[in-house]
């Protein structure tokens, strides 16, 4: 499985920002899609995700702002968070996990969002 996000850049803060994931390769494979950030010196954090069922969860972060969701395609995956804080910036991976996986095991490229104040 091959993972490619996009839609990162530059945001002001209480802006908006919609992120997708394109899944590539054995895709019926996939239980699970979503998207996880790192900002500089942290640890990576999970973000949103959503199964193949439709069911999403949502980091306490973001909860209130964001909404998961699959795209007309199996393939694809869309983010969107609004009301952008600074604390929000950082690399954005799409990731998957495959069926029988406990884990997220297949991870695309990040892409960068800077949100600023």
């Amino acid at each position: 499985v091959q993972l490619q996000a996009s839609g990162g850049g530059l945001v002001q803060a209480g802006g908006s920002l919609r992120l997708s994931c394109v899944a590539s390769g054995s895709i019926t494979d996939i239980q699970t899609m979503g998207f996880w950030r790192q900002a500089p010196g942290k640890r990576r954090e999970s973000v949103a995700h959503i199964t193949r069922g439709g069911d999403s969860i949502y980091s306490s972060s973001v909860k209130e702002r964001s909404t998961i969701s699959r795209g007309s395609a199996e393939n694809t995956v869309n983010l969107q968070i609004n009301d952008l804080r600074e604390e929000d910036s950082g690399v954005y991976y799409c990731a998957a996990q495959l069926r029988d996986s406990p884990i997220f095991g297949e991870w695309g490229r990040g892409t960068l969002v800077t949100v600023s104040s």
